[in-house]
């Protein structure tokens, strides 16, 4: 059909920038979520009998996020540039206010929220995003330091343990780990040499071991990952249960609404622990297709970011490398944490766990990736509109 004889709106369809895969495997996610977290909470009914409240509260911040990663697409990546130091300077200001004395709220033993109004603001879900977008900046404008200079490569690392150490003051080791990851994949990708990158996660292995070896209750989390059974009745407490409902799950699940596990024995269903209510209520297909969605949306990122990288804009490559690396991380950490490949951490599952300041800030991350695909089908269109005036 011509463009004469298009029909009118036809053209208008589909978002500019929209990837069909990467959308998918989303809305997938987002909307298993909603389901699994209504699965696992709804038995959950404090006082007034709202056995809704916290299905509504996820949805208003999908609501949210949505809004707000529609603003992150509507922001072209050179205004993220620019502001990309500024942004990590404020995600430490934001680390640092959970410490003030009546902003900082406190729960299961963590300080990780600021008081805001009605809401709770977890500062190191956002920090995640600002990590991101401040290694991107500087592998672009150190990036022959970096590939020559084991100071170029040291730099960044000594704001980054700045980050780690409020952190671990909160304490929150899983997000430290993930922004020690998701930083180091990012200088690897950006040329650091091998034998620095080796040197360098070699010493933040034995820094993480320290700090394992010297604090109790993380050595006790370490052992009980071990043998979980053999602490099944207090530290492995949480871990045992968890086996138990991918266990009782096995091939297709005993079927949405029917797991035992999140009712009476297994803490924290809706929240760090929401896989194992997939694989009890959803067995091993359940399971592998939620890996299968966040396997498309870590392959849509680096796709996206080589496209970037082609055309010139390293910039965005690395936000699209960062923010695959990021999200695929974390994801792999909560389902290796649920089925004991690792020890316990309280992170959440991007997409289905509960918890509204996860949620949003992964809807923003999502709008920045569209943002880059549609800076590429942008310039590519572009490209194509000179050669066929030449």
């Amino acid at each position: 059909m011509s463009a004469m004889a298009r029909p009118r709106g036809v053209a208008h369809i589909r978002m500019p920038g929209m990837d069909g895969v990467l959308a998918t495997a989303v809305l997938v996610l987002t909307g298993f979520g909603i389901v699994m977290v209504a699965s696992a909470s709804l038995h959950l009914a404090g006082h007034d009998g709202d056995g809704l409240r916290y299905v509504n509260r996820h949805l208003f911040a999908l609501a949210l996020g949505v809004l707000l990663g529609w603003a992150v697409y509507r922001t072209p990546t050179e205004l993220w540039h620019k502001a990309s130091t500024v942004l990590y300077f404020v995600g430490l200001g934001l680390l640092a206010l959970v410490f003030v004395p009546g902003l900082g709220r406190e729960a299961n033993g963590a300080l990780r929220w600021v008081a805001a109004g009605p809401l709770s603001l977890q500062t190191s879900e956002f920090m995640k995003l600002f990590i991101v977008l401040y290694m991107a900046g500087y592998l672009v404008r150190r990036q022959i330091e970096v590939a020559h200079s084991p100071w170029g490569f040291v730099k960044p690392i000594i704001l980054l343990i700045i980050a780690c150490a409020l952190l671990m003051l909160q304490p929150d080791f899983g997000t430290t780990a993930v922004l020690l990851m998701t930083a180091f994949g990012m200088l690897f990708l950006g040329g650091a040499p091998l034998w620095q990158f080796a040197s360098l996660l070699t010493l933040a292995i034995s820094a993480l071991v320290v700090l394992v070896v010297i604090s109790p209750y993380r050595l006790e989390r370490v052992t009980t990952f071990l043998n979980p059974w053999e602490h099944a009745q207090d530290a492995g407490y949480q871990l045992a249960q968890a086996l138990i409902a991918f266990g009782r799950g096995e091939w297709t699940g005993v079927g949405l609404g029917n797991g035992i596990q999140k009712q009476f024995y297994l803490p924290e269903a809706h929240t760090d622990f929401v896989m194992a209510v997939v694989g009890e209520e959803f067995g091993l297909l359940g399971t592998l297709l939620v890996i299968c969605m966040f396997s498309l949306i870590v392959w849509r990122s680096y796709a996206i970011g080589a496209r970037a990288e082609v055309r010139g804009d390293r910039y965005a490559a690395y936000v699209a490398y960062g923010l695959g690396l990021w999200i695929g991380m974390q994801a792999f950490i909560n389902v290796g944490v649920n089925v004991g490949l690792l020890p316990t951490k309280g992170l959440t599952l991007p997409f289905l766990s509960y918890g509204s300041n996860s949620l949003i800030v992964c809807c923003m991350a999502v709008g920045m990736l569209l943002r880059v695909r549609y800076e590429n089908q942008t310039a590519d269109a572009g490209r194509e509109g000179q050669w066929q005036r030449a």
